[in-house]
């Protein structure tokens, strides 16, 4: 039994399929990146998680937010920690019972879920191989104070943020990307003109990219 809720669409192998995970952003669900599966590559197996806690009037989160803190939001940063064991353990159970190849692994991130993303692989990297962070940062209090750059050199990033972003400023995701090259990981990383959402471009890049590495 999986400890998250979720939603799959088959793959069209029959077997070693590549394993698709979609980490939704604050206060969403599993149908939100769910929605845009379908125009996914059908050799895919993809599944959408939901967050572990339950928002009120409706939506999930990963981790708690408090807006009014100072120096504007606080992470629980516990919350986030156990919430990236969670989808560490969820990534094992997904390989135990689908029939998926467990050497190709992709997280696919948004907001809050990027962050997680980036978590997961610096954190657990034997278990994933790709991961697509859109409209999210990485934040260093979730991960292992050191990382061995050969435990991560096999990872491959797509970043990207919208230039615009009102929710996660454009210059803390800037930072990903030096960040990841200097563990000599491989990353694309890209600006696209809109706010905090993914843009029709931004997605048909980020498909195009997921063609060459799955």
């Amino acid at each position: 039994m999986s400890k998250l809720h979720y939603i799959t669409r088959p793959s069209s192998l029959k077997e070693n399929a590549p394993l698709l995970i979609m980490c939704h952003g604050y206060g969403s669900d599993e149908n939100d990146l769910f929605s845009f599966a379908s125009e996914l590559p059908e050799e895919l197996m993809i599944i959408s998680l939901r967050a572990p806690y339950a928002m009120q009037p409706y939506g999930n989160a990963w981790y708690a937010i408090n807006f009014d803190a100072d120096k504007g939001k606080w992470s629980d940063n516990e919350q986030a920690k156990q919430s990236v064991a969670l989808i560490a353990e969820f990534v094992d159970y997904a390989c135990g019972t689908y029939n998926v190849d467990p050497k190709n692994v992709t997280l696919l991130g948004f907001s809050q879920g990027t962050i997680l993303s980036y978590a997961v692989a610096l954190t657990y990297p034997e278990k994933v191989k790709n991961i697509v962070a859109l409209s999210g940062y990485i934040n260093e209090d979730i991960i292992p104070d050191s990382i061995e750059e050969s435990a991560v050199s096999h990872l491959n990033f797509f970043c990207s943020h919208g230039s615009v972003d009102q929710v996660i400023p454009v210059d803390w995701a800037q930072k990903a990307p030096l960040f990841l090259k200097a563990l000599n990981i491989n990353c694309v990383y890209t600006e696209y003109p809109v706010g905090h959402g993914v843009a029709p471009q931004n997605f048909f890049d980020l498909k195009a990219w997921l063609l060459k590495h799955i």
